[in-house]
């Protein structure tokens, strides 16, 4: 592993959780969706998260992540997260034009790795996910819509980010639906260097 410093998820409790919508095309494309004309973006509180990646009782998303971990008001630290989507929640709720965060918020909906210190640049960030073995998702910063330093500006307008809080930066395309006992293998990459891997063997939901 690479000489960064370390960041476990279990010493900083992140205040909130912000997650960027839609931003990469190709992901917008498979599911059908309008191309945004601005940044994206909705909230997780910090009990959605989860040590175990679950499966829920109901049809449910995975969406693959790079994540970042604030402290002192910027990106201190990179990971990889597990945004899940219960998709039929959400579909009803938009249908009505409702809020989705039923669908998005939910107890166990985000997952992630450990995190370690951030490279000197971000722009050369790749997270590939592997399900049961086989490529599912791949792609990083150099896809993104809206970059890291552009999402870390736009939320600081907005938000006051909290040392411990974690934005999530949306997904490149390859989605599909949890699975419990598929096994979930996240890599994250700063050009050829590896950062980050985990493993995660999906869980049932407890009745």
């Amino acid at each position: 592993m690479p000489n960064h410093v370390s960041y476990e998820s279990n010493l900083m409790t992140p205040s909130k959780i912000v997650c960027v919508g839609r931003n990469y095309v190709a992901h917008i494309q498979e599911l059908n969706n309008d191309m945004p004309g601005e940044l994206v973006l909705f909230m997780k509180p910090n009990s959605a998260i989860s040590e175990q990646l679950i499966a829920p009782s109901q049809r449910c998303r995975f969406e693959t992540e790079i994540c970042f971990l604030v402290k002192g008001g910027t990106f201190a630290a990179v990971g990889v997260g597990f945004d899940l989507t219960l998709v039929d929640v959400q579909k009803r709720l938009k249908e009505k034009r409702l809020p989705w965060e039923k669908s998005k918020a939910f107890n166990a909906s985000a997952t992630f790795s450990h995190f370690v210190s951030c490279p000197e640049t971000l722009d050369q960030l790749v997270v590939q996910l592997d399900v049961d073995g086989a490529r599912q998702q791949y792609g990083g910063t150099e896809l993104m819509i809206y970059k890291p330093d552009e999402i870390l500006r736009q939320v600081k307008e907005l938000f006051t980010l909290e040392d411990g809080d974690i934005v999530m930066t949306g997904t490149p395309k390859g989605v599909d639906d949890i699975k419990a006992g598929s096994t979930y293998e996240v890599t994250l990459f700063n050009g050829e260097e590896v950062l980050v891997t985990q493993r995660w063997e999906a869980a049932a939901a407890s009745t």
